[in-house]
């Protein structure tokens, strides 16, 4: 991720519209990463991998996503974000639609990379889009990072419909990136237009940074939340369907249950930030993590892993709008530098918490694996204490 604050548009801009227009693109990002996350299992059956083959897969992905944030900021600078989140779209469409329908593992590795670059530009155009707003209309990223959730959800939830409906696996990914490079395309028309020119006097700002001091805790911090959320996103539906039997179609579910508990987490997070200390919701929300999903590896009941996986998405779902925000306390900081330095840090944990994960599992089991969630939790727990107050 990134953070490029554009210069305010004129006085006639519709920041409503924009703000429309970026919930829905956090919610198509939500809706992909949902399908996703469900069909993994479809492509390690398709392409016949072992749980260490998959991992390759989703390192090569990590790898994308990690490399594209040290040019990201620089192409949203160049082409501004409303611009961006288009072509970043669709090539991850692209990448997305073609990942069954490829002959091996060879050529899925070229394109899982592909994907990963442009989910990440697309990320960092968001994110973007979102700070910027912030600054000009007051808060919207938590109500963003709902809008992703559902849209996680969603996907989850009709990848789910689908496969009890028979529909094959390489046309639901078809179908639904035409529907999503439209869907792109469509919100693009109502954001701001940070372009190049409205964003030269920040240009620096759009470079890669690295976090020092108080920073770099905030972006560990967020690293491991990414890497918890990045874990169940990519593993929990393979948990359910390997580990403890349950038909795909039901174990798409989990997912689904993860992503709408941290959707109404997220959207209720003013709420709870208003009464509580935000130190106190993410170490309350940390230990719920950390024992719901302790809970459902020690038991492996399905009905139990999909309450549990559910606490777990509630119990992450502050992580990110807390410690981002946090982000821009810290003193001597810019807020634009800030975000750009945690949020890029924290994305490499996203991306390479699962392909983590699946070479544990290959040495392992995937239960043994995914006991990497509990950990994390319990270092987001401990953690919380270094969160910067108001």
């Amino acid at each position: 991720m990134s953070a490029v604050i554009g210069a305010a548009p004129a006085a006639t801009g519709n920041h409503r519209r924009a703000r429309w227009a970026t919930r829905l693109q956090f919610a198509a990002l939500g809706l992909l990463g949902g399908i996703w996350g469900a069909h993994i299992p479809s492509v390690k059956a398709t392409h016949g991998l072992s749980e260490f083959s998959l991992s390759m897969v989703l390192l090569a992905g990590a790898c994308g996503s990690i490399s594209a944030l040290f040019f990201a900021g620089r192409v949203v600078g160049a082409l501004g974000a409303r611009r961006t989140v288009v072509v970043a779209g669709w090539l991850m469409s692209a990448m997305f639609a073609l990942i069954l329908l490829l002959p091996g593992l060879w050529a899925v590795l070229p394109a899982a990379f592909l994907f990963g670059c442009g989910m990440s530009v697309f990320d960092v155009s968001i994110n973007s889009e979102g700070s910027e707003l912030e600054s000009l209309s007051g808060p919207i990223m938590s109500n963003l990072h709902g809008m992703f959730s559902v849209g996680a959800m969603s996907g989850a939830a009709l990848s789910s419909a689908m496969l009890h409906a028979g529909i094959a696996p390489a046309v639901q990914l078809g179908g639904a990136a035409l529907i999503l490079a439209a869907l792109m395309l469509f919100a693009s028309f109502g954001m701001l237009d940070t372009h190049a020119a409205a964003a030269g006097a920040d240009k620096e700002k759009a470079h890669f940074a690295w976090p020092r001091g108080l920073l770099l805790v905030i972006g560990l911090l967020i690293f491991t939340g990414m890497i918890a959320e990045g874990v169940m996103m990519d593993w929990c539906v393979l948990y359910l369907k390997q580990d403890l039997a349950m038909p795909q179609a039901q174990a798409a579910l989990g997912y689904s249950a993860f992503a709408g508990s941290m959707a109404l987490s997220r959207f209720g997070g003013d709420w709870l930030r208003a009464r509580y200390s935000e130190r106190s919701i993410l170490f309350a929300g940390a230990a719920l993590a950390a024992v719901s999903m302790a809970v459902v590896l020690l038991v492996g009941v399905p009905w139990v892993a999909m309450v549990g996986f559910g606490l777990v998405g509630a119990g992450l779902a502050p992580v990110a709008p807390i410690l981002f925000n946090a982000a821009t306390r810290v003193p001597g900081v810019s807020r634009a530098a800030a975000i750009a330095s945690v949020t890029s840090i924290g994305y490499s944990g996203f991306m390479i918490g699962p392909p983590l994960i699946g070479t544990i599992a290959q040495a392992t089991s995937l239960s043994v694996a995914l006991c990497a969630v509990v950990l994390g939790a319990v270092c987001l727990a401990i953690g919380s204490r270094k969160v910067p107050t108001a």
